[in-house]
């Protein structure tokens, strides 16, 4: 390295800092300043296109000092303990502990200014399963081999479905079994689930089974939230446990106030590293943090071909950063129609899967009753006759979209609104199942030309 390229690499070095969460699954870059600002947050995966791809892609800029969301020693012992081998890792500029990642990620974008108590339930960082944490510090955890998060992937595994991806295809067939009475299985979170589900006694019907896992995951995140709520009654919360919204729903009301990332599992954690090395608040507004498409799609020509033909695809602005679609890269369509097999047929999944309505955030509470937010990270009771965006049980998991948004999902929602009297659409995400979300233009038109649906 000459003078000049040394003196450049210290400016970047001293300006920016760069999270990055890679090795396992959903790996993920996200690059910050000192002032707080977040430049950037992307999925790998994006780029690779290999759903919930572990490694970084060379397309992925890493600049500045560079922060490791997890303790690789640490978590080496703990798998060699579990009967998995060691890993080597690329050197880092500094590491920070893997639940402290997930918490933080909350903690440092959290939009209120009280102090808030941070649950973190996921599979497992370095030992912990679950903690929680309060003015920074670990207060109380849970340790492997119990987790909810390594149960919650078992029976995944168990039921036909892929383990670390298919968990919220599980919680949504419970609803199949609802509302039956449960077998408790806390039972199985005595062994080590790393090596799958031991012989155990459950229900041969594989939706009473995703049920009876969702009652008893939901018992356990309470009695955590109980125990958290002894230190705040604002509550952060991460960990890919915290996509349940079907949990997260139940633990709403025993807060005053709760904040959950919008990527609160591994992926997120890469922001999540950087912000805690920072140790100051992001600049955080929303989750549109990714690959920018810059296009001008014209919102009435969309409006008028959703009227038409029922459903279209968006690719415009930056990528939400998460595994959600949030209207820049969504498919979207007419939820008064009888379209969710269409739309499932078209994203080539299980014809009972439901789908999400996004709806003008004035207008929400006409429509469904229940904590709602930007990020779809809760479920409510619909009040609606829309079969298209209303799940087996009634709920939905809705996302309502504020005057303020700077996504193309407002206009498109307040010129379709005056059209029809309808203030929701139906919201998936652009792409096909066990594939990434689109990404780029480049990606935009070649799922256009694949699939026969007209991308704006």
């Amino acid at each position: 390295m000459n003078k000049s390229e040394l003196g450049y690499w210290i400016v970047i070095h001293v300006n920016k800092i760069t999270g990055i969460s890679h090795g396992f699954h959903d790996a993920a870059v996200a690059t910050i300043d000192e002032d707080g600002n977040i430049l950037s947050a992307e999925h790998a995966e994006r780029y690779s296109k290999v759903k919930n791809d572990p490694g970084l892609h060379p397309n992925m800029l890493i600049e500045g000092t560079t922060v490791f969301y997890e303790k690789p020693f640490r978590k080496n012992l703990r798998r060699l303990y579990s009967g998995q081998g060691w890993v080597t890792r690329p050197r880092y500029d500094h590491y920070v502990k893997h639940h402290w990642s997930h918490a933080a990620a909350a903690y440092y974008t959290r939009p209120y200014a009280e102090e808030p108590v941070c649950v973190v339930i996921d599979a497992i960082g370095e030992w912990d399963t679950c903690s929680i944490w309060y003015k920074k510090k670990k207060v109380w955890s849970k340790r492997y081999p119990w987790s909810l998060g390594l149960f919650y992937s078992a029976i995944t595994d168990h039921i036909g479905l892929k383990p670390m991806e298919d968990e919220y295809i599980t919680m949504g067939m419970a609803a199949y079994a609802w509302p039956h009475s449960s077998q408790d299985l806390s039972e199985l979170l005595k062994y080590n689930l790393h090596m799958g589900l031991p012989e155990y006694p459950m229900s041969v019907d594989k939706y009473q089974v995703a049920y009876d896992a969702q009652c008893t995951i939901e018992k356990h995140i309470i009695e955590i939230m109980k125990i958290a709520r002894k230190y705040s009654n604002c509550l952060c919360y991460g960990g890919g446990v915290a996509l349940n919204c079907v949990a997260n729903s139940k633990i709403h009301p025993m807060f005053d106030k709760v904040w959950i990332f919008p990527n609160p599992g591994d992926a997120g954690s890469a922001l999540g590293a950087a912000s805690a090395y920072l140790d100051k608040p992001l600049q955080f507004t929303d989750a549109y943090l990714g690959h920018n498409i810059k296009s001008n799609p014209h919102v009435g020509e969309i409006v008028t071909w959703l009227y038409m033909k029922g459903v279209c695809g968006i690719a415009h602005g930056r990528a939400e950063f998460g595994p959600r679609a949030l209207g820049n890269r969504s498919l979207l369509a007419d939820p008064r129609l009888d379209i969710k097999d269409t739309v499932n047929d078209i994203k080539q999944r299980q014809r009972f899967r439901p789908f999400a309505p996004v709806i003008l955030s004035e207008y929400a509470y006409k429509y469904f009753d229940g904590p709602m937010n930007e990020y779809m990270q809760y479920v409510a009771k619909a009040k609606h006759d829309y079969k298209s965006v209303t799940h087996v049980d009634g709920t939905a998991r809705v996302q309502i979209v504020k005057p303020d948004s700077k996504s193309i999902i407002r206009p498109i929602l307040e010129e379709w609104y005056d059209m029809t009297g309808c203030p929701m659409l139906l919201n998936t995400s652009l792409n096909i199942k066990g594939q990434p979300i689109v990404n780029t233009k480049t990606d935009a038109k070649a799922f256009e030309n694949k699939y026969g649906v007209r991308v704006f």
